[in-house]
């Protein structure tokens, strides 16, 4: 595993002062401290295959969006054509009317300022303002800031949000963490019964309730966390559209109620996009962040989707850091967004 997490930082050790003769005093209790995650064991070589394995994959997940970007600058002279062509491009991946201007804008003054007389220099140029346009949504997930650490996930049905809880908890275990996971989505059997599946694969404790309600199923697993002494809880809650109000207002029930299991729970609100559905992530963004304040994204199912550019909408509309990016089934497919290698994969 390569860098998945970013560790809580040990306290910086202080040095010893020479100790003056007093009057003995009881001692108090040392308060907590929060888990800090071991680092995994893993060679160099190791950890850099896993890497080129990684962005192979990641390219060849946004091949489909890449093929409409890259081809424009193939020999391609520098005029209003080629600025219209990518315009349309652009908009074509989904990365919305604001997003496109915006970068439009400044590449064309990039191009004035620098003098860029040829495709390619202009190309590195795009790949520059991109990348600086996403990095804002690059941010690492810190693991032990909390005992428990309670994550609240949301999505709309079909977005792979099951699935994303149980690669994570595979992923914290690997780092050294215990997970518990909470069945929030009561509405929907077979929704319980695959967060179990993953839960006995991965040897982790499903706190379910049949037709019970979500927030006494989130809540309960605050406390058994609690109890346990637990690392990371995660909450699945029902698929649901932002349409759909009085659900929505259940989301925003099942987070009052574990805040009172635990004072500043939930730690992190995450939202899983599907990365096929283009501008309608952007909507569901805006929805969820709006009841929920969302800390985070998960975004799914890049692979094969020719609306890669959405990331770009999200950064310029409601930049919410991406926490992660998948682009399979497999374990090893969903990884930290990094905006470089994001970037690279889209323009080559």
């Amino acid at each position: 595993m390569f860098s998945f997490f970013k560790k809580k930082p040990a306290p910086t050790p202080v040095a010893p002062q020479p100790a003056e003769i007093a009057a003995p005093v009881a001692a108090a209790p040392a308060a907590p401290t929060p888990a800090v995650v071991a680092p995994i064991a893993a060679s160099a070589s190791l950890d850099a295959v896993k890497k080129q394995s990684w962005i192979a994959r990641l390219k060849s997940g946004l091949s489909k969006t890449s093929s409409t970007l890259s081809v424009l600058f193939v020999g391609a002279k520098i005029d209003d054509d080629l600025y219209e062509e990518l315009e349309a491009a652009l908009l074509m991946s989904d990365a919305g009317i604001d997003a496109t201007a915006f970068l439009l804008g400044e590449l064309k003054k990039r191009v004035k300022e620098d003098k860029l007389l040829d495709a390619a220099a202009v190309k590195a140029a795009l790949k520059v303002l991109l990348t600086e346009l996403l990095l804002p949504l690059q941010k690492p997930f810190e693991l032990g800031r909390h005992q428990p650490l309670v994550m609240m996930i949301a999505g709309v049905n079909g977005a792979g949000k099951t699935t994303s809880i149980g690669k994570l908890a595979k992923h914290m275990q690997a780092n050294g963490q215990s997970v518990l996971l909470a069945a929030g989505d009561t509405f929907r059997a077979a929704a319980r019964e695959q967060l179990m599946v993953w839960g006995a694969r991965n040897n982790v404790t499903v706190i379910s309730q049949e037709s019970g309600d979500p927030a006494a199923v989130a809540f309960d697993a605050v406390q058994s966390a609690k109890a346990k002494k637990i690392d990371v809880v995660m909450v699945d809650t029902a698929g649901r559209l932002p349409t759909q109000l009085h659900l929505m207002e259940e989301l925003k029930k099942i987070k009052r109620v574990i805040g009172k299991g635990m004072e500043g729970a939930p730690h992190e609100i995450l939202l899983v996009i599907d990365g096929n559905t283009g501008q309608n992530a952007l909507t569901q963004v805006k929805a969820f962040d709006d009841a929920l304040q969302l800390s985070g994204i998960v975004i799914t199912k890049l692979d094969g989707t020719a609306k890669g550019g959405v990331l770009a909408a999200i950064a310029r509309v409601r930049p919410v850091p991406v926490y992660f990016i998948g682009v399979g089934e497999q374990i090893e497919d969903l990884q930290p967004f990094v905006a470089a290698e994001f970037v690279e994969a889209l323009l080559g």
